[in-house]
């Protein structure tokens, strides 16, 4: 089978097309056809070898979906022919994260799926709905379950409440779609107007262009009656997480995501305990959170936003392409 391997990470065209011997599922495992895969930042980072806790050479990328074509002994879960996607961290089920739960990341500490087939742990998968495409449940498993749980499970998100997201990024859009699912009012930002307006059209009530207006948690507080944001999704990191305090009103909520600036952000314990702030660290969900997820996508059919489809041939042109910036939502390879 073909596949994609990361030897040296050197960047966005440090992946390598190779010829990979065909897994067969052992007990507890299902094989499963990827049909699509989907990019995030951190499979960015993780070509840039800038990645902690990699075993290379390793193929990459967490996030997929596909038809189980096989299985081995012992598996219940699912069956041959069913569509599927598979979970970010492969035995996080259900509670609380734990260090354990979270060892077994696809496309980071094991490998993920950008080949033509995956063995996966079959209790790690999920079914997708048949509304879903291929292409648009690859998108679930780590951007949309990270924000499902910033929003919901984590935050407690209330109807007539106000979410700030950072960015259009899948994170962020995804935010923007489930907080309006919610009957929440959502503010995001941009460098970019035709990206502003675009979230305009999904739901997002206060556009703040971030390039026009540096300051941009002064034009938070303006839109919020200068009382800030109930939420909000911080995917920036230290350079844009003070600002991220600033907006965010009296006993709300940060939820810290990414380091698109460079460095995971540490708050000023000062500035948020005097705010009664609760900040606390997102990293994507368990199986039932992705499962109640598409239970309240499919109340609206809720469809995933993608930018643009690559083919299977120009995987690290679609990395290249996360790597400028310039998408909207979802990036997308398929198979």
């Amino acid at each position: 089978m073909q596949a994609y391997e990361l030897h040296t990470p050197t960047g966005a065209s440090s992946w390598t097309l190779v010829e990979a011997p065909q897994a067969q599922p052992g007990p507890g495992q299902a094989l499963v056809r990827i049909h699509a895969v989907s990019l995030n930042y951190r499979d960015l980072i993780i070509a840039r070898g800038t990645y902690p806790g990699l075993k290379l050479p390793l193929i990459p990328c967490s996030d997929g979906a596909g038809e189980v074509v096989a299985v081995g002994s012992g598996v219940t879960r699912v069956k041959v022919g069913d569509r599927v996607a598979p979970t970010f961290f492969q035995v996080w089920t259900d509670g609380e994260r734990t260090p354990e739960k979270v060892a077994h990341a696809l496309g980071g500490s094991v490998p993920g799926v950008l080949a033509e087939y995956v063995c996966l742990d079959a209790e790690g998968l999920v079914l997708l709905p048949d509304w879903l495409s291929y292409e648009e449940g690859s998108t679930l498993p780590c951007a949309a379950v990270t924000a499902w749980n910033a929003l919901v499970p984590q935050g407690g998100l209330k109807r007539g409440q106000t979410v700030l997201a950072q960015g259009t990024g899948g994170v962020s859009i995804f935010a923007l779609q489930f907080a309006h699912l919610f009957g929440a009012r959502v503010l995001i930002t941009s460098s970019q107007d035709d990206k502003l307006q675009r979230a305009k059209q999904l739901g997002a009530q206060g556009l703040i262009n971030y390039r026009q207006t540096p300051d941009w948690e002064e034009a938070v507080l303006t839109l919020t009656g200068n009382q800030g944001v109930d939420h909000v999704l911080e995917v920036g990191g230290a350079g844009t997480l003070p600002r991220s305090i600033a907006a965010t009103k009296e006993g709300g909520h940060i939820a810290l995501i990414g380091l698109l600036t460079g460095a995971p952000g540490k708050p000023d314990t000062t500035a948020t305990s005097a705010r009664h702030l609760r900040v606390v660290s997102t990293y994507v969900g368990s199986r039932e959170m992705f499962e109640d997820m598409l239970e309240a996508m499919s109340q609206e059919k809720t469809r995933p936003v993608i930018d643009r489809v690559f083919p299977f041939a120009q995987a690290r042109e679609a990395l290249q392409y996360m790597e400028s910036g310039g998408h909207f939502g979802k990036i997308v390879i398929t198979l």
